[in-house]
């Protein structure tokens, strides 16, 4: 089992943070080659990130440089320690009223809105117009070997660490942020392992269906979607968290607050300091 995954509800009592702005963290880390990478990365991205002292004003870029310097530092452990693991990453930072998430690679993070799915990011693959310019603008190739990999390896282009195959695979995060209205229901969070054989927009009947036979209970919902995965087939690490943004029963029930509604708004400032702790289910490999 190579994935890790974060969940800090308290980001700002932990690391003593004093603004009025309401942080919380979360985040999946899903290794290859080893579990090294994918245990430093969840160690390191977001102790970084709250080193930076851009993050009050710049949250993207202050989780881009967190992956960035994340990556310079495994890379240095790497070398010494002879390492070849690597992994990708994707998190979500609830700041105030605003959600902003990073990645690298092919790990995803979707956001459920009045049980609608928002796109929030595109992953990181070899096959993407972009990313194959890239790797070959820097004398790479991009070539099919059951699936698209890059110089014939790795199935994904960005990633924290593969020390012998930088700089193609780039440690540069991608990063993207949304207003929040008080309307959204939950963020999904998972690794390749179950987006590859669940489509995003499945998400949403699954969750309803574990809601409705759990009379309105969010718990073990992620073990649920994790089992899923499993019956279709994913033999891959899987990872799945789940991060209600409003209560399970009230999802259950169909209650919408939309943008106008001043409650909705008010309970949205206040989100990241209320949340629950997440869903999250990670088995070992079949």
């Amino acid at each position: 089992m190579e994935d890790r995954h974060v969940s800090l509800p308290s980001f700002n009592q932990l690391f003593g943070l004093s603004d009025p702005v309401n942080r919380a963290y979360f985040a999946v880390f899903d290794g290859h080659g080893g579990v090294d990478a994918a245990r430093y990365a969840a160690v390191h991205v977001h102790t970084n990130a709250a080193r930076q002292p851009e993050l009050p004003t710049d949250p993207e870029g202050a989780l881009r440089e967190a992956f960035r310097r994340t990556d310079q530092m495994f890379l240095r452990k790497a070398k010494r320690e002879r390492l070849q693991s690597g992994t990708t990453g994707v998190c979500a930072l609830i700041a105030g009223a605003t959600l902003h998430v990073a990645w690298l690679g092919d790990s995803q993070v979707i956001l459920v809105q009045q049980g609608q799915v928002v796109k929030l990011m595109e992953p990181h693959r070899p096959e993407r117009q972009d990313e194959k310019a890239r790797i070959e603008a820097l004398g790479g190739f991009v070539s099919h070997m059951d699936c698209w990999r890059v110089n014939g390896t790795l199935a994904v282009s960005r990633a924290i660490g593969d020390v012998f195959q930088k700089p193609y695979v780039s440690g540069e995060a991608d990063a993207a942020s949304r207003a929040l209205t008080g309307s959204e229901d939950y963020l999904l969070l998972a690794c390749d392992g179950f987006f590859d054989v669940v489509p995003h927009q499945e998400v949403v009947g699954l969750v309803q269906s574990h809601l409705t036979r759990q009379q309105g209970s969010g718990l073990r919902v992620a073990e649920e979607l994790v089992a899923a995965a499993r019956e279709r087939g994913s033999h891959d690490n899987i990872t799945v968290m789940v991060v209600f943004l409003r209560d399970p029963q009230e999802l259950l029930e169909g209650g919408n607050q939309g943008e106008g509604d001043p409650q909705a708004e008010g309970r949205r400032q206040d989100l990241p300091s209320s949340l629950p702790e997440p869903e999250t289910q990670a088995p070992p490999r079949s």
